[in-house]
């Protein structure tokens, strides 16, 4: 069996549906307008995707054909991709059920997939030990990673309540490998190497006062909950230099690595109502199920959410601003770097 990254659309625009409706795809097989599958070399493959796409170059047709071939040839029933969310550090895991379907009477694209079954969803991406993280940064929609027994390890998170607990075996490394090519999301990956030191040095109540630093320094007068049970209460803050200002805000703050559901949302805005806080902040390093994703149109006007990202962006907007010694226990260096894509040619 084989392990496959496959991503939702360049801006994660399918990873939803891709969770609705069991199946996964990739957008750029809508060019084609055929049966794949009776394609039986890639050399044919290649006269294809150069009529259908007359404007790539010749590198582009082959970073394309790569794709494909691996969507249509390679993956198989029984194999396992991973579908990373866009927007939130989270990932989820499925079966693949079915060879490659071509369905020329679609009316909604994509006429080319696969049926897969959803094992698990927003597992959050610091589950995953660093250099898995490292194989999932590549740029191409779709690619099989092969490094560091990935396949065994990620399997092995499913008996560890999705965590991490198989001990990587020593493997060798010089044979094919489709992401050995892979040009790794630096940013992403930065982000993961700094959301671990967060989490090492904030644990439990000690994320709280990271959140609540970083309300200071977004100009927040803030009350914060001792250690202990709080009522709901982790942090309460309002702008002005004795917080009578508004917003008023209630603070909830989760630093499980699981996701919330809805009942937790549900629990901060009754306390809202018991603080007489206009407006709430949910807090979760462990991100949110989509149960909660789907309750922030309706709680636009009363509700943010805060995942792991969101807080770490939230950090690094503020961070000449926070307090030294906290700047000491999260040493950052800004860098430049070139960008890369998918499709650069």
């Amino acid at each position: 069996m084989a392990l496959w990254l496959l991503r939702g659309g360049v801006h994660g625009e399918d990873v939803q549906r891709f969770l609705d409706e069991n199946r996964v795809w990739v957008n750029w097989l809508n060019c084609v307008d055929q049966d794949l599958g009776l394609v039986d070399s890639k050399p044919d493959m290649r006269k294809l995707l150069k009529n259908a796409l007359p404007e790539k170059t010749k590198m582009g047709v082959a970073n394309v054909l790569g794709m494909f071939w691996c969507f249509v040839k390679k993956m198989k029933p029984g194999d396992w991709v991973i579908v990373p969310h866009k927007g939130k550090p989270a990932m989820n895991i499925a079966e693949i059920t079915s060879d490659y379907i071509f369905d020329p009477k679609a009316n909604d694209p994509p006429r080319h997939y696969r049926n897969v079954k959803w094992i698990e969803t927003d597992i959050p991406r610091s589950n995953f030990d660093q250099d898995l993280l490292y194989s999932l940064g590549g740029f191409r929609s779709i690619y099989e990673i092969k490094r560091n027994d990935a396949e065994r390890r990620v399997r092995g998170m499913t008996k560890a309540g999705w965590k991490s607990s198989v001990v990587p075996a020593i493997t060798d490394e010089t044979g094919e490998d489709e992401s050995i090519d892979e040009l790794p999301d630096l940013e992403r990956l930065a982000r993961d190497q700094l959301a671990k030191l967060i989490d090492r040095r904030f644990k439990g109540h000690g994320l709280a006062s990271l959140v609540e630093a970083i309300l200071r320094a977004q100009g927040y007068t803030t009350y914060i909950s001792p250690p202990g049970p709080d009522k709901g209460v982790d942090i309460l803050a309002a702008p002005g230099p004795l917080g009578f200002g508004q917003p008023r805000l209630c603070v909830q703050v989760k630093s499980s690595d699981s996701p919330v559901d809805t009942s937790t949302l549900n629990q901060l805005i009754g306390t809202m109502q018991n603080v007489h806080a206009a407006q709430g902040l949910l807090v979760s390093w462990g991100g949110f199920k989509s149960s909660v994703d789907k309750e922030v149109p309706p709680q636009f006007f009363r509700v943010r959410l805060w995942n792991q990202d969101t807080l770490i962006d939230e950090m690094l907007s503020v961070y000449d601003r926070l307090d030294p010694d906290l700047r000491a226990d999260i040493p950052l260096k800004q860098i430049w770097t070139v960008t890369a894509t998918e499709t650069e040619e």
